[in-house]
């Protein structure tokens, strides 16, 4: 499919992708964010793994087996979808869609891969945000502190990071996560300044 979804007219909302490595603390950031403006709205993602004790179903993502995942992908029901870790994420091309159509912000956290597939569909019709941590010894502290991983998987995750981290150039803007809240109204100015833009942009 090769329709753009993106934001190009007034009525319709902005897409703001939101990566960055393993333990930088996206999730953390994004809930600072919506207590900072909460007229934004998140994407909830497929994925095929299972939840973790602190996740809920339909609100930390949509959880499915792998026959339902396949079925998705056989009928393009993805805006994106990557394999991670032995498991795979995907966005929701409906959901996307119809959420823009009705005026809302949506935010995607999706990995570097799922950003490159965006980036593909929509051209210049998204915002790309990258979180990076203070230095990767911080960042390698918060993977091993997190302890959701056996030695073979933390150095799996962290051989990832730091490729991601490779990829921060192709991003609009990169956020250095110093401070969870700074952070967060960091991402928010990015956004505000976004729809100032396409204010000036509708009356132009």
């Amino acid at each position: 499919m090769s329709e753009q979804l993106g934001a190009t007219s007034a009525g319709r909302g902005l897409l703001i992708v939101l990566s960055g490595p393993s333990g930088v603390g996206k999730d953390t950031v994004l809930r600072e964010l919506f207590q900072l403006d909460p007229s934004l709205h998140y994407s909830v993602s497929f994925t095929t793994r299972r939840p973790r004790p602190d996740e809920e179903e339909g609100r930390s993502y949509s959880f499915v087996d792998d026959s339902t995942f396949d079925a998705m992908i056989a009928r393009e029901e993805f805006l994106e979808w990557a394999n991670i870790f032995t498991h795979r994420y995907g966005t929701s091309l409906e959901r996307v869609r119809d959420a823009l159509g009705r005026g809302e912000d949506i935010v995607l956290k999706i990995d570097v891969q799922g950003a490159a597939s965006v980036r593909r569909r929509m051209g210049g019709d998204a915002t790309f945000i990258f979180l990076l941590p203070p230095s990767r010894d911080e960042l390698r502290r918060r993977l091993v502190e997190r302890a959701t991983e056996d030695p073979d998987g933390l150095e799996r995750r962290w051989d990832t990071a730091v490729e991601e981290l490779a990829e921060q150039d192709k991003y609009d803007h990169c956020v250095v996560n110093d401070d969870v809240r700074r952070a967060a109204r960091e991402i928010l100015g990015i956004i505000q300044a976004e729809r100032a833009a396409r204010r000036t942009g509708a009356g132009a």
